[in-house]
């Protein structure tokens, strides 16, 4: 094969291309006569066909989703790949039709992610045996990563929190869920602080918010600045007045436990997890089986 051009490809100029300044071509190796086998040709030597359940973040009879190892510069990237040990190419119609549905499915779960505009979908096949596909989601109003290179950008891009990668892993697998399978992400942890620590950085550093210091006592810090209050002139003082639930009622409209019963929470969980992502599903119900 006859020396490739010193001369760029055009696509070094795209704006989306993510180089820029002095490139040069990589001359291409002689090819092989026989090419080596990819990772997991054998099932018993599989990685994928050897994965826990848990390394996923949605399963199902026949098809299993997983998120990478850590958060990367993307919104979401996402792998699908058959439970069965099967090339693209290796697919029974069955299999074949269902591919087709989680492709949507999995597209439209991503693209109801926040800040999402995009999902790209990529099946390339020459690294692993095992069938899967990419999913990779670009972030809205981003218009330079747009297109081809959005795999590299991936790479490029700081990565996002992870707690934000952690809820966006939930939120599609709570999708997936709503036709089948079963969701194996769980959204990260609200970090609640009581009340009762509130200061206590304060408290450790030996000091209150008033500036005592944190060994005094509330009264002996009144006495020592002029402000304390005879016994019998405090009266009720600090002794708790009842509240009457008919003054205060509770925010969420409700004024019993029984309330609570007289509605299916079976409905509940189904309609806010369909209204949560804001974007119509599909009525494929047909598909649910295995799906």
């Amino acid at each position: 094969m006859a020396d490739l051009s010193d001369a760029l490809p055009e696509f070094t100029k795209w704006p989306t291309f993510p180089f820029e300044g002095d490139l040069r071509l990589r001359q291409l190796d002689p090819p092989v006569e026989t090419e080596p086998p990819r990772l997991g040709e054998d099932p018993a030597t599989c990685l994928a066909c050897a994965a826990p359940e848990d390394a996923y973040i949605w399963v199902s009879d026949r098809w299993r989703v997983r998120a990478l190892e850590r958060p990367t510069g993307l919104p979401m990237v996402l792998i699908l790949e058959s439970r069965s040990h099967l090339d693209l190419g290796d697919l029974p119609n069955l299999f074949a039709a269902e591919l087709g549905v989680m492709t949507v499915r999995l597209e439209r779960a991503m693209r109801s992610l926040d800040g999402v505009a995009r999902v790209h979908v990529n099946r390339w096949g020459d690294g692993s045996a095992h069938l899967h596909l990419w999913f990779l989601a670009r972030p809205y109003g981003r218009l330079q990563l747009r297109g081809t290179f959005l795999s590299l950008w991936d790479d490029i891009l700081p990565p996002i929190p992870e707690e934000q990668w952690r809820e966006n892993c939930a939120l599609v697998a709570a999708w997936l869920a709503e036709f089948g399978g079963r969701p194996l992400a769980e959204p990260p942890r609200i970090d609640w602080k009581a009340p009762s620590t509130l200061g206590a950085e304060e408290i450790g550093s030996g000091q209150t918010s008033s500036g005592q210091p944190s060994g005094a006592t509330v009264d002996q810090q009144q006495r020592d600045s002029g402000q304390g209050t005879p016994a019998d002139a405090r009266g009720t003082e600090g002794t708790s007045t009842p509240v009457d639930v008919a003054d205060n009622p509770p925010a969420n409209g409700r004024t019993s436990a029984t309330d609570d019963a007289d509605t299916d929470p079976t409905i509940i969980q189904k309609s806010a997890s369909r209204s949560a992502f804001g974007v119509p599903l599909d009525d494929d119900e047909g598909w649910e089986e295995g799906v």
